[in-house]
């Protein structure tokens, strides 16, 4: 393999080295789905959507696991507030979170495990942390782990654990040995639903956030595995933690590399709610479309920061422009992707370089630069080939141009009436290509008896 990614854990760049030859195995972080999905969350599936994409582009077979945390205290209290069910309330979020990726042209990982499944190997994992000596039981009835009792910690962040502690943001329990110390397991309280407690040796109660990625990423792709990663702000504590817990109960490495996708902020300012600067991924779908909002986040490198303004947007969709009036201009002849060819052999040298995406949209400009001075068809296939390892260009140009400024009702219609004739013909596959390629531009397709309806917007 010729592929390199940054290591957060040696802080360099390491080839990739699969443990089993030709199989990557990924573990990424996922959404508490509490609420709608923002953009640091689109920032972090379409980072590693495109490590999945350009894994396999290379010719390995990719195991991609992304977690959904169903159980937690903001759960818990937003299903109060709501005065619903716990499952109601994730389950209606999960589906919100598949619309705003599928609207993305995030492909779906491999396993999407939801935390409340895998209970019982969270208690396994209690149980062998305890017979360690690395979690003990407190008067309140929680379970913590005795972080100064695991000699590793702190190699992730890199920091000691006097500094870990003056850092430290999770809240500090009755009952601790150590203010470091964290729940594993967090006993029911009164006022807690019904369905958000578990039976176990230790009480009623619920797990900890941190130990539940430790007990799926272990169940579902082993002791050790190839990359894990989240955006940077889980590097301490969540994946700390996660060392703590899966290397403190095996003795072996949690992930040969761990990735971690930078910050989001808006006008060169943090991103959150109370600065009132926050916005979800409708929020920004509902102005601009969403292969340009994909396009926005790819061309920054995934490690870097990612500045969120209405010029970049614009921007990004300008830009894009450019690249479907190369394919507007000439039919595409798409085969094959010959890497030896000195576009495609650029583009993967970007991309083999810690997936270097800003060196690699560089290559598909001087493509469509070259393709607008040549009309070559090949070429033009080679545009939208080398596009489709980022997840862009799939689309018709004409669609996406004519979109740019105005929605052409008369553009839609037509994609909906060729829509109903491949469901007629009974080819799901063109039929759901179509309705993707209109979500992708904010067009939503609604169907009933009566006909197919659309509108815009989620």
């Amino acid at each position: 393999m010729s592929l390199r990614i940054y290591n957060t854990l040696s802080r360099a760049l390491e080839p990739l080295l699969p443990l089993e030859p030709g199989h990557v195995r990924m573990y990424v972080c996922g959404m508490t789905v509490y609420d709608l999905c923002h953009l640091g969350h689109a920032r972090s599936m379409v980072a590693f959507d495109v490590v999945q994409r350009w894994l396999k582009a290379s010719g390995l077979r990719v195991t991609y696991v992304r977690n959904v945390t169903d159980i937690d205290d903001k759960i818990i209290k937003r299903a109060l507030e709501n005065k619903e069910t716990i499952r109601a309330l994730t389950d209606r979020m999960v589906d919100a979170l598949h619309q705003d990726a599928d609207a993305l042209g995030v492909e779906r990982p491999t396993f999407e495990p939801r935390a409340t499944e895998y209970v019982p190997q969270m208690l396994q994992l209690i149980g062998k942390l305890a017979q360690k000596g690395l979690a003990y039981q407190s008067p309140n009835g929680d379970v913590n782990y005795a972080v100064r009792k695991f000699p590793g910690y702190g190699k992730l962040s890199g920091k000691s654990l006097d500094e870990l502690r003056s850092g430290e943001r999770v809240a500090v329990l009755d009952g601790k040995d150590d203010p470091l110390d964290f729940v594993l397991w967090k006993t029911a309280k009164p006022s807690e639903p019904v369905d958000a407690q578990w039976d176990s040796v230790y009480g009623k109660g619920r797990p900890g956030w941190h130990i539940e990625c430790s007990a799926m990423c272990g169940q579902m792709l082993g002791d050790t595995f190839d990359i894990h990663g989240g955006g940077a702000d889980l590097q301490f504590p969540h994946h700390e933690n996660e060392i703590a817990q899966s290397e403190g109960a095996t003795g072996k490495p949690l992930a040969s590399i761990w990735m971690h996708n930078g910050f989001v902020t808006r006008d060169n300012e943090k991103m959150s709610k109370s600065l009132g600067n926050f916005f979800t991924i409708r929020d920004i779908l509902a102005r601009y479309d969403a292969e340009t909002t994909r396009f926005f986040i790819i061309r920054a490198h995934y490690r870097s920061a990612l500045n969120h303004s209405d010029a970049h947007l614009d921007d990004a969709r300008n830009s894009l422009k450019r690249l479907y009036t190369a394919l507007d201009l000439v039919t595409p002849v798409v085969t094959g992707i010959d890497w030896a060819q000195p576009f495609a052999a650029r583009f993967k040298a970007a991309m083999d370089e810690d997936f270097g995406t800003p060196e690699a949209v560089a290559v598909l400009f001087e493509l469509a630069t070259e393709v607008n001075k040549t009309q070559s068809t090949e070429l033009a296939g080679l545009l939208k080939a080398l596009g489709g390892c980022l997840g862009l260009l799939q689309a018709d140009p004409k669609v996406f141009l004519q979109a740019g400024a105005t929605l052409d009702e008369a553009a839609i219609s037509a994609l909906i009436a060729q829509r109903a004739a491949a469901k007629a013909g009974k080819d799901f596959a063109q039929a759901d290509r179509i309705r993707q390629e209109l979500l992708a531009q904010g067009i939503v397709l609604k169907d009933s008896p009566a006909g197919t309806t659309w509108e815009v917007g989620q």
